[in-house]
C-alpha cells in the first residue's frame, strides 16, 4: 500500500523531522502549516530535491471547514492518506491557573484539543473500511506534561495534552476493527521552539540521560508507529524522554 501521510504543524520542530524520516522512508508527505509558508515550502523543496514525494497544505486545525479542505486536497494531489500525524499544538501562556483569561485558555483548547478531535475525525472518514477506506495509522503528540500536570507553569498545556492521551485511548478501540491503529508519542524535553532556551540549559543536564532530546529521536518513534513493524501496536502510550516517568 502506497503510504500517504499528513503531518499537521509539520513546518518546524518535531513535525518537520517527522516529515524529514517519514520522506526517507518512502511516504508522500503532505506538510500542514498555519502561518509558516517559508519554512513549509522549504522543507518540501528538501524532500523533493532528495528524491521525495511531498506538498505542502495551509489549514488552521481548529477550523473545521479548513480541515475538510486540507484532507480534500492532499488527498487531491497526493492520494488516499493512510496516515495522520496529529502534530499541531500550542503551549500557550505560562503560569498560574488563576492568572489564565477565558480567551488564552479557549485558544490553547482549540488548537491542541478541538484540532486534533477534528483532524482524527476527518481521518477515520477517509481511512476507515467502513466507509470504504484502506485503513491507517493516526499518531498523536501529546507530551509527558499530561502524566507531569505541570504546576505553577504549563497547567493549561499539561491538561490539553491529557485530553489527547484521553482520545487516543477511546478513538484506538472505536476504529480498530476499521483497519484503522490510533498510538500517542508524549515526548520528554525536547530541543525545539517550544521550551525556552534557559528550560532547555538547566533541564537537560538533570534528566535520566543527561541531556535534552532532538526532534529526530522523537520523529522515529513516530516512523515505527506508522510502520507494519508496529502493527499490533494500538491505544499505546509511548513515552520517549529519555528516562524521565
Amino acid at each position: 500500500m502506497k503510504r500517504i501521510t499528513l503531518i499537521t504543524g509539520g513546518s518546524r520542530g518535531i513535525g518537520a523531522a517527522t516529515a524529514k524520516l517519514s520522506a526517507k522512508a518512502g511516504h508522500a508527505v503532505a506538510v500542514n502549516y498555519i502561518t509558516n509558508a517559508d519554512k513549509a515550502e522549504a522543507l518540501v523543496g528538501a524532500i523533493r530535491n532528495a528524491g521525495g514525494i511531498a506538498m505542502s497544505v495551509q489549514a488552521d486545525t481548529g477550523d473545521e471547514a479548513q480541515v475538510e479542505r486540507m484532507f480534500d486536497a492532499v488527498t487531491t494531489e497526493l492520494g488516499p492518506i493512510s496516515g495522520l500525524v496529529n502534530n499541531a499544538g500550542v503551549h500557550g501562556p505560562r503560569g498560574r491557573l488563576e492568572d489564565l483569561t477565558n480567551d488564552e485558555i479557549q485558544a490553547v483548547l482549540r488548537t491542541n484539543v478541538l484540532g486534533c478531535f477534528l483532524c482524527a475525525r476527518a481521518a477515520v472518514k477517509r481511512m476507515s473500511t467502513k466507509h470504504g477506506g484502506s485503513g491507517g495509522v493516526i499518531v498523536n503528540v501529546s507530551s509527558g506534561s499530561a502524566h507531569l500536570g505541570a504546576p505553577n507553569d504549563g497547567i493549561l498545556y499539561a491538561a490539553s495534552k491529557g485530553a489527547v492521551n484521553s482520545l487516543t485511548i477511546g478513538l484506538s478501540q472505536e476504529v480498530a476493527r476499521d483497519g484503522i491503529r490510533v498510538n500517542t508519542v508524549a515526548p520528554g524535553l525536547t530541543e525545539t521552539d517550544m521550551p525556552s532556551k534557559e528550560a532547555l540549559e538547566q533541564m537537560g543536564p538533570q534528566l535520566p540521560s543527561g541531556r535534552v532530546g532532538q526532534p529526530e529521536e522523537i520523529g522515529e518513534a513516530i516512523i515505527w508507529l506508522l510502520s507494519d513493524a508496529a502493527s499490533y501496536v494500538n491505544g499505546a502510550n509511548l513515552r520517549v524522554s529519555g528516562g524521565r516517568i
